[in-house]
């Protein structure tokens, strides 16, 4: 029996999350497996990979093939490296404990990496925050610049008719002062007195 590592596809539409399986390569990708050794979420950035590390690199020593995403994982997270280093103690080339020293080195590298990742992700979101943050903060003096000066036109406009409405009456108050008054025409006994 010929045995794959292989991803099989869970998750919804649109977000899929995979497990990392040991299956006959036979079996459909969703089908039958035989072990479940990890799973990976392409949806975070970086990618979110877990993995039994032990297991895979059993799978591998005895055989196991990995597909090619598969294969990338594996290099990813060090299977791959360690099966190598392993291959050389057996080998005779170097010491086992001088293959540890190396995927050590290697892993805090690796570490080292991921982590700048992370940071360089979380300072670009903050400064895109910062940026979203001063832009509504213009825009929102922006448009209370726009109507306090919609006000002020408004209260001068007031202003001005109350103006113009008080100007006719004090006008017709001068006109009634200036305008001479007349007498009351005599009643029939005052020209009967006279």
């Amino acid at each position: 029996m010929a045995t794959k590592i292989r991803l099989q596809r869970r998750g919804r539409k649109g977000y899929p999350f995979y497990h990392i399986v040991i299956a006959d390569s036979r079996a459909p990708r969703d089908g039958k497996f035989i072990e479940k050794v990890g799973s990976y979420n392409p949806n975070t950035n970086p990618a979110t990979i877990t993995m039994n590390f032990d297991r895979a690199l059993y799978w591998l020593q005895v055989g196991a093939q990995p597909t090619d995403t598969t294969r990338n994982i594996l290099s990813e997270q060090g299977v791959l490296l360690k099966k190598h280093l392993l291959g050389g103690v057996a080998k005779g080339a170097f010491s086992e404990a001088e293959a540890d020293k190396k995927f050590e080195a290697w892993k805090a590298d690796k570490e080292k990496g991921t982590q700048a990742v992370i940071n360089k992700n979380q300072t670009k979101a903050q400064a895109d925050a910062k940026a979203r943050l001063d832009a509504e903060k213009a825009a929102n003096k922006a448009k209370a610049d726009a109507v306090a000066q919609k006000k002020a036109e408004e209260n001068a406009a007031q202003a001005e008719a109350e103006a113009e409405a008080a100007a006719p009456a004090e006008e017709v108050a001068e006109v009634v002062e200036e305008a001479p008054v007349a007498e009351a025409p005599a009643t029939e006994e005052e020209k009967s007195a006279e």
